[in-house]
Parts: structure tokens; C-alpha cells; sequence
């Protein structure tokens, strides 16, 4: 990122597994990391010119360009980006960022919506704004898919059974009369919901002195989906510092740069309030994951 000049660079190591500096993150990339070192990024970039981040502009090109190289094959970038609307339009910022991706040879996986509780400026003549992309791009096929499931099933109470039926090519159906029973809990799909304005999304209230946080929940699920423990998680841009926090509580690395001090600064003490806090992966699978842990505790009941 560019733009006024905050000090010289500066780096933290906390506990030995998440490491974070104040700096310019396509040069601390260039100058620190090697080739394929990260397991998946996740970051939301400033949304045009939607937030005034102290008159600091990031390169979209050289970053992306740097997020590649440190990706590792099989890696996931989680691009969560809104676009601006200005004189009547929408910028459409997002797709152009999401093409140059592809022209790097990274694979558009999925569009995944992240939709919001609510709206912070109403509209007069367009619908209501709530929600923002979470592009998932891939280094090839991803590695790592830990899908959550932790979607209840209405038809698991009454018993019922269900079979899959395919539209060929030619518009005909084909039926598979295997009938299996369905589940009490079933795999999301990729619109998530969350609370979100102040006083949700976390229960740090420090997190609010960013203008542009997203929920710790947004960032556990992208971090549990896409990941393993000890898997190593960048945010080139981490603001609030709610990647890094969520990945050193669900016992990850993670490395995040912000040309901020504020922001630096602010990050440090998210990591301090937390600091004792110490929740065991199965509870994790609890959270995200409940039909398949329960099944795993009936079948193993000394686990």
C-alpha cells in the first residue's frame, strides 16, 4: 500500500505462531516470504474509495501478483471486496480484480455471498444493500475442504428419505431410486449470514475502532473450510485484526501485514485479550460440524 508514510517497519511475534508487521505489504512479501509459502489468504481490500484509511491506496496489480507467488499449490485466496456506487453506477472493481486473478491462472472456485443483517445507508431508487462478494480463488484444486455443516435438515425429524434425480443435456431427468435417510444436519450453502454494526460480529469492542471490520465468525469459517491446524494464513491487509485472531484461537499460523501503526497497535491488544483462551479443536467440529462429531462420539465413546 502507498500513502503517508507511518514510521519504520515494524514486527511482532506472538506466542511463536502468528508473526505481524506495520509496512508495506507487496515489499515485506517481496523481501520476506518465498515462493508457494502460505496454505490460503483470506483479506478484504478497501472497497474504492468507500473508506478514507488515512489517504493509504493499495496496488491492486503488484499485490495480486505477489499473492500468487506466495500461494502454495492447492491454496485458496478468500477475496471478500464490495464495489462502489458512484454517479449512478456501480464500479464493478470486484469482477475486474477477480478476472486479473484468473489471468494469473488462479481458478474462480466459487462466489460465495457474505450477507449482512443489515444495511448502513438506505437507498431512494435501488434495493437495499446487504451483502458483499467472497470470491474463492484456487492455485489448482484446492486441498483443503473441510465443509461446515451445521444447516438443520427439516425433513430429519419426520423421518424422510430422499433419492437424486439429474437434468441430462438434453433437458430429460435421470432418477436414482436409492433412497438414503436424511441426516439431522446438512452442508451449508454459499450465502452466510451474520450479524453485523456495532455490538455484533464480536465481542471485542476495540474491534469498532475499525471502520470496516467483519464478523470473527466470517473468518473462523473460511479459516475452518480451508484449512488445517497448523496451516499457515496470510492477510495482506488485516485492519482489525480479526484473521489473525481467529486463526492463533482455532491453532493456526497466521501472518498479516498493515501499513497502519493505528491498526498495528490495535492488533496487538486483540491478540492480548485473548491470550488465555485455549479452545480444543473438537470444539471447533462442535460449532461447524455437530451431526458428524456426535456420530463420532456415539461410535468412539472412550475418545
Amino acid at each position: 500500500m502507498t500513502g503517508k508514510v507511518y514510521g519504520e517497519v515494524e514486527k511482532k511475534e506472538y506466542k511463536g505462531n502468528i508473526i505481524f508487521y506495520c509496512s508495506d505489504n507487496v515489499k515485506t512479501l517481496k523481501e520476506t516470504y518465498s515462493d508457494a509459502y502460505f496454505d490460503l489468504v483470506i483479506t478484504s481490500p478497501p472497497y474504492d474509495d468507500m473508506r478514507d484509511y488515512h489517504g493509504y491506496k493499495f496496488d491492486f496489480i503488484l499485490l495480486a501478483d505477489e499473492l500468487y507467488r506466495v500461494l502454495k499449490p492447492g491454496g485458496v485466496i478468500v477475496w471478500i471486496v464490495g464495489d462502489q456506487t458512484k454517479d449512478g453506477t456501480e464500479s464493478g472493481t470486484s469482477f475486474e480484480q477477480v478476472s486479473y486473478f484468473k489471468s494469473l491462472g488462479l481458478l474462480l472456485h466459487d462466489t460465495m455471498i457474505y450477507l449482512k443483517s443489515g444495511f448502513s445507508t438506505p437507498s431512494s431508487n435501488r434495493y437495499h444493500q446487504l451483502f458483499e462478494y467472497m470470491f474463492i480463488l484456487s492455485k489448482g484444486k484446492p486441498k483443503t475442504f473441510n465443509p461446515i455443516k451445521d444447516k438443520l435438515n427439516a425433513g430429519y425429524s419426520k423421518g424422510w428419505t430422499v433419492g437424486a434425480s439429474i437434468r441430462k443435456k438434453n433437458g430429460k431427468m435421470s432418477v436414482n431410486n436409492n433412497r438414503v435417510t436424511i441426516k439431522e444436519y446438512g452442508m451449508r450453502s454459499n450465502i452466510w449470514k451474520y450479524k453485523t454494526g456495532r455490538g455484533n460480529g464480536s465481542t471485542d469492542s476495540i474491534t469498532f475502532n475499525h471502520p470496516a471490520s467483519f464478523p470473527d465468525d466470517l473468518a473462523r469459517d473460511h479459516i475452518y473450510t480451508w484449512s488445517n491446524p497448523g496451516d499457515v494464513i496470510l492477510d495482506p491487509m488485516f485492519g482489525s485484526g480479526t484473521v489473525l485472531k481467529m486463526a492463533y484461537l482455532m491453532k493456526r499460523t497466521a501472518h498479516g501485514i498493515d501499513c497502519s501503526t493505528e491498526y498495528y497497535e490495535l492488533m496487538g491488544k486483540r491478540l492480548n485479550e485473548c491470550s488465555d483462551v485455549d479452545i480444543p479443536l473438537i470444539e471447533w467440529d462442535a460449532i461447524l460440524n455437530p451431526g458428524e462429531v456426535e456420530d463420532h462420539r456415539e461410535a468412539n465413546p472412550n475418545d
